[in-house]
């Protein structure tokens, strides 16, 4: 009897020893797969917060350059209109000078792709001069709101109106205008840029913000100019009233933010901001649900891929998790690699394009510098200036004091002439030796000879003692040259007509500024 209860003992022991370990490893795979079913959870939500984050970014960036291109566009505009009213208070509106002002309108329409028109009104609203082949007769524009404003103000700021249909080609325009006075100050017409709508919804359709979304050009007091996709009542809609204008545009001068249309429901990330120059602002949307369509497809895949895996793991059990543990080393450390070659490349590029003495760009960086923007130059027809500089006498100078203070009076001014550098594309490099060159985009030969004189009057007052050069000090020598190339000029051109103009420079007696004659007719050189 006692042998019976110890065999029975026996059994239900190891019973029971299999139960426990049965559901310790039961229990052990079920916390497995939840770990990673909670992992995987977590990876697709952060995966989304990054998707939204980067959408937001591109979006951030994709309005500030279409506000960019908004306010170069207007600014190109009223700075013609700056010239033009000069012209019309200095030479009048005789018949001589109508039909030469005439010729001046129909240049620079024919120069400014955006302009639809340049029109010239007395102070009582006739039309006096534009940039039509033939003026109509009878035209008055004294009832629109451009002319009643300037009539009513006497500030010389531009004015952005109401967007309106040109009487002369029934076209939506965005008009920009300026006061003419009288000498005595008194209101004397207005001269007007017409900008076509037409030129802003090409440049809107060039961006991809997918089936539901949308792009906003509107003034400030939250009057809509354009829009994409252009709706009916798109053109001169109030949308002061939209929560977006109301709480967004009309408090802050940028932000992305996301809110529901109320005139469909989606759900958008709208990103907006005002232009610089000029009370006008853009805003881009991009729904909500398109942003997410390529996470969410990812989503529903790997979560299809999660759940075999689970299964799986449920049946090779221990085997299949180290595995996924070896593989999650790998490519963490595959990610450090990358990391690490990147931050070597981008050290290698850096230090490629960059002079190791002076700290300014090379010769290579200059170079390649030089071309995108001779070719930025053609396409935009702008202006591109370059400064040669180079030391007067430092020869001398380095066979009188030693090539260390040669190599430091070289990063002296270099420092100076990187300081010149007041905008993201100027660029200052060591051209080579003791000669340097500045290269100036968007400025023409005045603004690049007061730079150039600038850097030359710093240098000289650093007083740096020499012996070798007549005035005691070490001084430099500059050649400027700046033009609007065209299709057949080549960069060689201008750095040509700069070195032909430091020599000059250094011809003249050195310590000096010089320029060529190459620039347009409209910017006459100085005389140095």
């Amino acid at each position: 009897m006692s042998g019976l209860l110890d065999t029975l003992t026996r059994q239900v022991g190891l019973a029971t020893k299999r139960i426990s370990i049965t559901t310790l490893a039961l229990i052990f795979v079920i916390l497995v797969c939840l770990s990673l079913a909670f992992i995987d959870g977590w990876r697709s939500w952060t995966a989304r917060d990054i998707q939204l984050r980067e959408m937001a970014i591109s979006t951030s960036n994709m309005t500030r350059a279409m506000a960019q291109h908004a306010d170069d566009m207007i600014k190109a505009a009223d700075t013609t209109l700056v010239g033009l009213v000069e012209r019309v208070q200095t030479d009048g509106t005789g018949p001589a000078a109508r039909q030469r002002l005439h010729l001046l309108l129909l240049q620079r329409v024919d120069e400014l792709p955006q302009l639809q028109g340049l029109f010239i009104y007395d102070e009582t609203g006739r039309w006096l001069a534009n940039a039509l082949p033939a003026t109509p007769a009878n035209m008055n524009n004294s009832d629109q709101d451009y002319f009643i404003y300037h009539r009513t103000h006497f500030d010389s700021t531009p004015y952005i109106g109401l967007p309106i249909r040109s009487r002369s080609t029934g076209t939506w325009i965005i008009t920009v205008s300026r006061r003419i006075n009288h000498a005595d100050g008194s209101f004397a017409g207005v001269a007007l840029a017409t900008v076509s709508m037409d030129y802003f919804n090409k440049f809107y359709d060039s961006f991809d913000i997918g089936r539901h979304g949308a792009i906003v050009l509107g003034l400030n007091n939250g009057v809509m100019l354009t829009r994409r996709p252009l709706l009916t009542d798109s053109v001169g809609k109030d949308m002061a009233n939209t929560v977006l204008f109301r709480e967004n545009v009309s408090k802050r001068p940028t932000g992305t933010i996301f809110i529901v249309s109320a005139q469909d429901g989606v759900k958008r990330l709208n990103s907006f901001r005002h232009l610089e120059h000029y009370p006008l602002f853009v805003a881009t949307a991009l729904s909500k649900d398109e942003i997410l369509a390529d996470w969410l497809v990812d989503t529903y895949v790997h979560s299809v891929g999660t759940a075999i895996l689970l299964i799986v793991l449920g049946l090779l059990g221990f085997y299949l998790v180290g595995q996924i543990k070896q593989r999650l080393n790998a490519e963490a450390e595959l990610i450090r690699t990358r990391d690490a070659l990147e931050g070597l490349n981008q050290t290698l590029e850096r230090l490629s394009l960059q002079d190791g003495l002076t700290g300014l760009a090379n010769r290579r960086h200059f170079d390649l510098a030089l071309d995108k923007e001779f070719s930025r130059a053609i396409r935009d027809a702008s202006s591109l200036a370059l400064i040669m500089i180079d030391v007067d006498c430092f020869k001398q100078y380095n066979d009188l004091y030693g090539h260390a203070a040669g190599d430091e009076c070289l990063r002296e001014i270099s420092r100076i002439v990187k300081n010149s550098q007041n905008r993201p594309g100027d660029l200052a490099a060591r051209y080579g030796g003791e000669e340097l060159g500045v290269l100036l985009p968007g400025t023409d030969v005045r603004g690049a000879m007061a730079i150039a004189e600038k850097i030359r009057t710093e240098i000289h007052n650093l007083r740096i003692e020499h012996a070798g050069n007549s005035v005691g000090v070490v001084t430099v020598s500059a050649g400027v040259d700046a033009l609007i190339p065209q299709d057949l000029d080549k960069p060689i051109g201008l750095i040509k007509a700069a070195d032909k103009a430091l020599y000059a420079a250094k011809s003249g007696g050195r310590d000096r500024v010089c320029e060529t004659a190459s620039f347009d007719s409209l910017n006459p050189p100085v005389v140095q």
